[in-house]
């Protein structure tokens, strides 16, 4: 439920669909408090006689206005707001200045908000500068700024083409004759780049002007938009048709300069190619290093050498995982439970005897990691997973190996467990010489800030535990 719709059910008097109304006049306000260079606040009636409640604000980001903090939700006396009282008793549209301190005034002009049977139900004041009202254009700015709220309950795709402003985009704005009417200095140095000129009175099917996308969005009735390139810059335009029924009675233009944004975003693909490249010809450089070491253990005569290379292959392995997943993605998190999974897949075809029936178990949520943990908590994966497969089934010929991932409250789990053999009572894993196990530790500890537990179970239960990351959540 929006704001607005909660304080008019809690507060007000007003139906159902005159609530719906107001909403989405609400989300709107914005854009056209933007518009108008004013703050736009909306009034309804309360169910108490003689008090008005502010269903809605909103602060421009096109000027500055001397106001107070935002009085949402909180009801005044009609006789504090007159200009507003009138406007909704008598529907009359006013002009006027309101007291912000003392001896500060601001210009303000009010509008009622009418429902779709022509009832009152709201009004609407805009308010601003003195100087930003003597400015040029100003009535016209807030007369289309009201008609623009009158209208967007029903236009289509509004949450995306209603969207607020910036204090460069150039606004321009049409008469339902094709006549333009405003044009901002923004828009008019953009019509100039096309060798329009002085924009202002003329019409949008002047061959100089060539205002196509307007003549679409008036020829349609519904709000248009596209990207143009205007010699070395990059234009996004909108032009939103403000209709009553099928007639168009105005267009707002609104035309963005994206030329830098467009330019970084260019870098930012090329450099996210770059590196996606890096990764995929490191995961190169490691799988060769492992074939490497995979021939000279073809060579040795030494068990205790094969073993010693054979874990180092599949230690390389682990970390050419994670540079694979990376070199197919633009951004440098990664997925664990994929990557534990394939590393689970890779350590039982590089170990696994022929003879040997080993059953796997997997269970992973999703964990997110950024990549230089996901590369420790890969290796340790790994590490845990060759000793329960070297260790773990001593004279048997089946096991199982799992790794169940979880997703704690402030961290995560994860846990490598077997039903071999198990540990040995008295064992401990920091007494222990393996460089498996003080690989695992250091990783763990050091790298991962997490903890690590190594207990007996029907098999061997590794169970690690580890810290969200600020980085990931953000």
């Amino acid at each position: 439920m929006g704001v607005a719709k909660d304080i008019c059910r809690k507060i007000t008097t007003l139906t159902s669909m005159q609530i719906e109304q107001l909403d989405y006049i609400a989300d709107s306000l914005e854009l056209g408090a933007d518009l108008a260079h004013a703050q736009a606040t909306i009034y309804a009636k309360t169910q108490s006689d003689g008090f008005l409640v502010i269903v809605a604000q909103a602060r421009p980001n096109t000027t500055f206005v001397h106001r107070k903090s935002s009085l949402l939700g909180a009801t005044v006396h009609m006789s504090e707001e007159p200009l507003i009282s009138r406007t909704l008793e008598e529907g009359e549209c006013i002009f006027g200045q309101r007291e912000w301190a003392l001896g500060m005034l601001l210009a303000m002009r009010t509008y009622p908000i009418y429902d779709r049977c022509g009832k009152i139900i709201a009004a609407v004041s805009f308010e601003s500068s003195s100087e930003e009202a003597n400015g040029e254009g100003y009535a016209i700015l807030g007369e289309t700024a009201n008609m623009l709220l009158a209208a967007a309950p029903f236009m289509e795709n509004r949450h995306h083409v209603l969207r607020p402003l910036s204090t460069s985009d150039g606004i321009v704005i049409v008469d339902d004759a094709g006549q333009i009417l405003f044009a901002n200095a923004a828009a008019a140095s953009i019509y100039k780049i096309w060798g329009a000129g002085s924009i202002i009175g003329r019409h949008i099917y002047e061959r100089q002007v060539n205002m196509r996308l307007v003549q679409q969005a008036i020829k349609l009735c519904k709000p248009c938009e596209d990207e143009v390139e205007a010699g070395n810059m990059i234009l996004v335009q909108r032009a939103i048709p403000i209709c009553a029924g099928h007639q168009v009675q105005r267009v707002v233009v609104i035309v963005a300069d994206v030329t830098e944004i467009k330019k970084k975003e260019k870098e930012l693909l090329i450099k996210s190619a770059v590196i996606q490249e890096i990764h995929h010809r490191v995961k190169n450089n490691l799988q060769t290093i492992a074939s490497l070491l995979r021939l000279q253990s073809r060579r040795t005569k030494s068990q205790e050498v094969k073993a010693a290379l054979r874990e180092s292959v599949n230690r390389i392995l682990s970390i050419s995982v994670v540079h694979e997943f990376l070199s197919q993605q633009d951004a440098e998190f990664i997925d664990v439970a994929e990557v534990a999974k394939n590393i689970l897949d890779m350590v039982i075809q590089n170990m696994l005897e022929p003879d040997f029936n080993l059953q796997t178990v997997f269970n992973g949520h999703t964990v997110i990691l950024p990549s230089e943990k996901a590369s420790s908590l890969a290796l340790v994966i790994n590490e845990l997973i060759q000793n329960s497969i070297e260790h773990g089934f001593v004279g048997r010929h089946e096991g199982v190996v799992g790794v169940d991932i979880d997703t704690l409250p402030d961290g995560y789990k994860v846990e490598i467990y077997d039903n071999g053999i198990g540990i040995p009572p008295d064992f401990t894993p920091q007494a222990s010489s393996s460089l498996g196990l003080q690989i695992v530790r250091t990783l763990i500890e050091s790298d991962l800030g997490g903890t690590f537990k190594l207990y007996a179970n029907n098999g061997t239960h590794a169970s690690i535990t580890i810290p969200r990351y600020e980085e990931v959540d953000k």
